[in-house]
């Protein structure tokens, strides 16, 4: 939680870039008739009702229906990515769904709406989380991830460029569906590190960190940086690679928050015992 004068320091920076960015995809929908972003607005309102479902019919806990919504996102959009990967996949093949100009150029199937209601539902986060002050430190990782995340799926969809290496990205979701899994799960007082549904979750939790999260933002990485020759000049490649270092420095943050939550778990159902 926030606490202090630094947490109002930051409530205020990253409310204020919000309220930025609400403007400005509310110039894009009602000044330059962009009605195809009105799935942000919808993917908002959506998450936002379930927020509202959740509170009124199972918990009033801030943190818990936070993070129950999140887990909601995290299942809609793997539901969502995954299928528009695979059917690209299955159209054009490995060697044609992930050349350059299908990546930057091209749009699949499903890809700009799936990108937008996600892009409603990082808003929405931010909003709760900077609403409820469910972030704590300086530089909280979490509204820092968001607002990477909202500065460039925003800017891809208004100029509808490199829309598939955001669907790509999101893949990183897979994943994000046991972070919170494992949270909802401690709050209901499921904590037995020894029980067998318990050490299934954490191998799961690790199987999909690396290879959801970890390997598959290296290769979008890899990619960028193989194929920079490729790209026209301007802010696209720039920004792609700013988006991918602060994605992949959060997930070396990632990687040592899951560590240390591992080892604490361990060690209380060491001491109980």
């Amino acid at each position: 939680m926030a606490r202090g004068n630094g947490g109002d320091v930051v409530g205020v920076f990253f409310m204020a870039t919000l309220v930025l960015w609400a403007v400005s995809v509310a110039y894009e929908i009602v000044f330059n008739k962009r009605r195809e972003l009105v799935a942000i607005v919808v993917g908002f309102g959506f998450y936002q009702a379930a927020n509202w479902a959740i509170r009124f019919f199972v918990s009033r806990d801030p943190l818990f229906v936070n993070t129950s919504v999140s887990l909601l996102h995290s299942t809609i959009t793997s539901v969502s990515v995954v299928p528009v990967l695979v059917n690209q996949l299955v159209i054009r093949g490995l060697d044609n769904t992930f050349v350059h100009v299908q990546l930057v150029n091209g749009t699949w199937l499903g890809a700009y709406s799936a990108l937008c209601v996600s892009c409603g539902y990082f808003a929405y986060d931010q909003w709760d989380m900077l609403r409820y002050r469910l972030y704590t430190g300086w530089i909280p990782s979490i509204l820092l991830h968001h607002l990477i995340l909202l500065i460039c799926f925003t800017l891809a969809l208004y100029r509808k460029v490199a829309i598939n290496y955001l669907i790509l990205t999101l893949v990183c979701e897979l994943h994000s569906i046991f972070l919170h899994v494992r949270k909802v799960r401690r709050m209901a007082g499921l904590r037995d590190a020894k029980s067998r549904v318990v050490r299934v979750e954490w191998m799961l939790n690790w199987a999909m960190f690396i290879l959801a999260r970890v390997v598959c933002h290296i290769l979008i990485t890899y990619k960028l940086i193989v194929d920079a020759p490729k790209f026209e000049k301007g802010i696209v490649l720039p920004l792609a690679l700013f988006g991918m270092a602060g994605m992949n420095l959060l997930n070396v943050f990632l990687g040592l928050d899951l560590f240390k939550a591992f080892n604490r778990e361990r060690n209380q159902q060491s001491h109980r015992d």
